[in-house]
């Protein structure tokens, strides 16, 4: 197996709570012959308040301990179907645990969230197990285990019951997408075949976004060329002739859009990619209509040379380039990268201290 981990056949895979990694590695020029090495991916390092992951082993523990009977879903003296398919054994398991309607839901997240009832928290993870198998599917490629991406699916499921604020009006379902799809694209990426897809952070950027952003392009009326590619993801053309060359195969193309849209709206654009169902769009729709409202507000505070950018190439259906801003104002294409990239970090604090968790965010850079 990929990672190692002996499983008991015949069982569910277990999901286990994983301490934080380290965090990601500041940006810097490396030295010259040398290529900048990135960590691993950790899904953790998304979360806009570092702060809030740097909590004690008990409180993992805590979230994971609720889990405990659904890691046992299919005990091992079973002698029927268990044997011959865990995955459908397990699945069958985790039918019988029933949809919670929004009121249940926003109770018993209100109760998790108060008193730390491991109880409500784990009839918050039971009730969306299916959909951590759903977005295991859609991500599932051979040689990787389908229970693999399982197992990491409902570690994510657990993180995003722990960090779930029901104040929101965000679906738990739709909240837990997000980080289920990170401990997934982890785990992939970390296990590939022999040679990891990622090892530098261009790579990286590359392996979680080319596809998707290639799509955008082309939904935009663009020719999505290795250049306007690279000025897209701040990467170089060889970095992306590179990483289309290795996805070009159908099996590892793993982070191409799997919603039913053909074509990206605004909030689209700086909002993830929906890889869930019908039943999540609702939740989804929620999720765009609140960063709807605070990119408006974000709007509202922005002038001169900064409002033109935003409004005209991070927003916009068909944005202008980097040297469309720099001819307009007389300044560099480098200098007009330099001010929408200031740009965009003040739209990250300012949306930070408005919607939790919002580094899980994709904001495309150019």
């Amino acid at each position: 197996m990929a990672n190692g981990r002996k499983r008991t056949k015949g069982t569910a895979s277990r999901p286990r709570a994983k301490r934080p990694g380290a965090t990601e590695p500041q940006a810097g020029a490396p030295e010259e012959g040398e290529e900048q090495e990135a960590e691993a991916v950790d899904p953790e390092s998304l979360e806009p308040a570092p702060e809030e992951l740097a909590e004690a082993d008990a409180e993992v523990e805590e979230l994971e301990a609720p889990t405990a009977p659904v890691r046992a879903l299919v005990p091992v003296e079973d002698t029927g179907l268990a044997r011959k398919d865990p995955l459908q054994a397990y699945m069958a398991e985790v039918t019988r645990h029933p949809l919670l309607k929004r009121e249940e839901e926003y109770a018993l997240a209100k109760q998790y969230q108060q008193t730390g009832d491991v109880r409500a928290a784990y009839r918050l993870v039971a009730s969306n197990l299916r959909l951590v198998v759903k977005l295991a599917h859609e991500y599932h490629r051979n040689p990787l285990s389908l229970l693999d991406l399982v197992q990491e699916g409902n570690i994510g499921l657990m993180q995003a019951v722990k960090k779930y604020d029901p104040e929101r009006g965000v679906k738990l379902s739709s909240y837990a997408a997000w980080w289920i799809r990170a401990y997934i694209l982890r785990y992939i990426m970390d296990n590939w075949k022999m040679v990891k897809l990622g090892t530098t952070e261009a790579q990286r950027k590359l392996f979680f976004k080319l596809r998707q952003e290639q799509d955008k392009l082309i939904a935009q009326g663009f020719e999505p060329n290795p250049k306007l590619l690279a000025e897209r993801l701040n990467v170089t053309e060889q970095d992306v002739v590179e990483m289309d060359q290795r996805l070009g195969h159908d099996e590892v193309s793993i982070d191409a859009p799997v919603g039913d849209e053909s074509r990206a709206s605004r909030a689209d654009r700086l909002l993830p990619s929906s890889a869930v169902g019908a039943e999540e769009r609702l939740g989804n729709e929620e999720l765009k209509e609140l960063f709807r409202e605070k990119l408006a507000e974000f709007a509202q505070t922005l002038e001169g040379k900064e409002r033109f950018i935003f409004e005209s190439r991070l927003t916009a259906d068909e944005p202008l380039t980097l040297q469309d801003i720099g001819d307009k104002y007389g300044v560099s294409r480098e200098r007009a990268r330099q001010i929408e990239a200031a740009l965009i970090n003040r739209m990250r604090e300012f949306m930070r201290e408005r919607i939790p968790d919002f580094d899980l965010v994709a904001v495309p850079k150019g």
